[in-house]
């Protein structure tokens, strides 16, 4: 089971991004995949958030069409969206202890891995280095496999 990070999807869908082609690759083999795929309701805001932002873009997305493209990977693409359990406040107080200098932009990657342990997911698909800092947590890196 593979949990799919924002930069990919963003960079999956942006030609002209120089991580495009690997990151496009990694995705289109998670969709012809077998095993359902998964992503979470903060990374789904975030790729909202970026591909409609004009200082993101040169040509952002509307948000009709940014929608469209996640709504189309659940559909038909196997992506499948995690949602907090009754588990998510001792995970995170767990997580909180576990790793050293939490803060600022790492919270959103916090969030991120806790959702990931709930759900028995260890694998993330990412460009983000931060995720090394989690234990457990096996990054895969669509640029380095691809090399």
């Amino acid at each position: 089971m593979h949990l799919v990070d924002t930069n990919v999807l963003v960079y999956a869908i942006s030609p002209r991004d120089p991580d495009h082609a690997s990151c496009a690759r990694m995705l289109q083999a998670l969709i012809d995949g077998e095993a359902p795929w998964y992503t979470t309701w903060g990374i789904v805001y975030e790729f909202l958030r970026l591909v409609t932002h004009p200082r993101v873009r040169s040509i952002p997305l509307d948000a009709p069409t940014a929608w469209e493209v996640i709504d189309g990977l659940m559909q038909d693409g196997g992506l499948r969206i995690l949602g907090a359990t009754d588990l998510h406040p001792t995970l995170l107080a767990r997580e909180i202890a576990a790793v050293p200098a939490l803060r600022g932009n790492l919270m959103h990657d916090l969030e991120t891995v806790v959702a990931m342990r709930e759900h028995g997911i260890s694998r993330i698909v990412t460009r983000d280095r931060d995720f090394h800092r989690f234990p457990g947590i096996t990054v895969i890196d669509p640029v380095a496999v691809a090399s």
